[in-house]
C-alpha cells in the first residue's frame, strides 16, 4: 500500500513536471511568435515575396520587432503580407518606413526588414500599409553574375588577342629595346620641367603686374586709377567725336560740291561746261598750248646763243667756275 502511494506520488510529480515543461516550452514559442504579447498590425505589399511564409521574423533596424501573420494574394501582381508588431514599437515605427524582404544570413530563413526613413513623418497606425522596397532576388543576382561573367570572358579574350599582337610586333619590341628612347624621354621631361618653370615665372610676373595695376603703378595702373587722366581721355574722345562729325559734314558738303560740278559740267552753261563740252574751245586751247610750247623752245635756243656770244661768254664761264667751287666746298 505504501509502495503504491509512493509510486502515485512519483507519477504525479513526473506528470506535473512534464506539464510545467510543456507550458514553459509553449510560452517560449508563443513569445517568439508574439502569441502572448500585446501586438498591433502593419501591412506591406510586394510583387514577389521570394519564399516568405507566415511565422517569419520581422525586424526593425536589425532588432526583432514581430512576426509575419499571414500572406494574402490580392491579384496576379500584388501580394499583401500582414505583420504582428510588438506594441513597444508603436511609438517608433513611422508611416514612411520602408519594408523589404531579406535573408537571415546567407542561406537562412526569409525575414522582413523595416528600415526607418530620414525624413520625419507621423507614426504608423493600426493596419496601415507601409511602403515596400523591391529587393533583388537571388535569381536576378545570378542572372547579373552570369552576364558579368560573359563580359569578363569577352574582355579576357580581347586582352589575350592584344597581348599576342604585342608579342608578335617586332616594331614595338624594337622601339622598346632602343637605348636612345630613355635619353630622349629624359630630355623631353627636362624640357617640360623648364617650360613649367617658365610658365610659373610668367604667372608670377602677371601676378606682380596685376598687383601694380591694383595699386596704381605703371601706365595701365594710372589709366585705371588716375581720375584726371580718365577725364582727359573722356575729353579727347569727345573732341574726336566732334572731329568725326565735322568730317562727316565736310564729306557731305564735298559730295554736294561734286554733284554741282557734275551738273554744271553736263547741263550748265558756265566755264567748266564750256571747257569740257565745247569742241571749238578745246581746239583753241590746244593751239594756244602748242604756241606757248613753241615760244618756250625758241626762248631756250636764244638763251643758249646768248651764252656762247663773245659778249657774255666770259661771264658764264666765271659763273660756272663759281658753281664748281661751291659744289667742292659742299662735298
Amino acid at each position: 500500500m505504501e509502495n503504491r502511494t509512493v509510486n502515485n506520488i512519483k507519477l504525479g510529480a513526473f506528470v506535473l513536471g512534464g506539464l510545467l515543461f510543456l507550458v514553459v516550452l509553449l510560452y517560449m514559442i508563443g513569445a517568439n511568435r508574439s502569441l502572448f504579447g500585446a501586438t498591433y498590425l502593419l501591412k506591406a505589399r510586394f510583387e514577389n515575396v521570394q519564399g516568405l511564409v507566415a511565422g517569419n521574423n520581422v525586424r526593425f533596424s536589425g532588432i526583432q520587432a514581430g512576426t509575419v501573420k499571414n500572406i494574402t494574394i490580392l491579384n496576379d501582381t500584388v501580394i499583401e503580407i500582414s505583420m504582428l508588431i510588438d506594441k513597444k514599437m508603436l511609438m517608433i515605427i513611422r508611416n514612411n518606413a520602408l519594408v523589404s524582404i531579406g535573408t537571415d544570413g546567407l542561406v537562412g530563413n526569409k525575414v522582413v526588414n523595416i528600415v526607418p526613413s530620414k525624413v520625419s513623418a507621423p507614426l504608423a497606425k493600426e493596419a496601415e500599409i507601409l511602403q515596400a522596397k523591391r529587393a533583388v532576388s537571388p535569381d536576378e543576382m545570378l542572372q547579373t553574375l552570369y552576364t558579368t561573367n560573359n563580359d569578363i570572358a569577352v574582355i579576357a579574350a580581347n586582352l589575350k588577342t592584344t597581348v599576342q599582337r604585342i608579342n608578335s610586333s617586332s616594331a614595338l619590341w624594337a622601339l622598346l629595346s632602343d637605348p636612345s628612347i630613355p635619353k630622349d624621354l629624359k630630355i623631353s621631361v627636362a624640357h617640360i620641367r623648364d617650360a613649367t618653370g617658365k610658365a610659373g615665372n610668367i604667372v608670377d610676373n602677371l601676378d606682380l603686374m596685376v598687383e601694380d595695376v591694383k595699386v596704381g603703378k605703371g601706365l595701365l595702373g594710372k589709366l585705371m586709377r588716375d581720375e584726371s587722366l580718365a577725364k582727359n581721355l573722356e575729353a579727347a574722345v569727345v573732341k574726336i567725336n566732334r572731329v568725326v562729325e565735322q568730317a562727316d559734314s565736310l564729306a557731305g558738303e564735298f559730295s554736294g560740291l561734286v554733284t554741282d560740278i557734275r551738273l554744271d559740267a553736263t547741263k550748265g552753261k558756265g566755264t567748266l561746261h564750256t571747257l569740257l563740252r565745247d569742241s571749238l574751245m578745246a581746239a583753241s586751247l590746244t593751239n594756244s598750248l602748242e604756241n606757248i610750247q613753241q615760244g618756250t623752245d625758241g626762248f631756250n635756243q636764244n638763251m643758249e646763243a646768248i651764252k656762247h656770244s663773245f659778249l657774255l661768254r666770259g661771264y658764264y664761264k666765271k659763273l660756272k667756275k663759281q658753281q664748281q667751287k661751291n659744289e667742292k666746298k659742299q662735298e
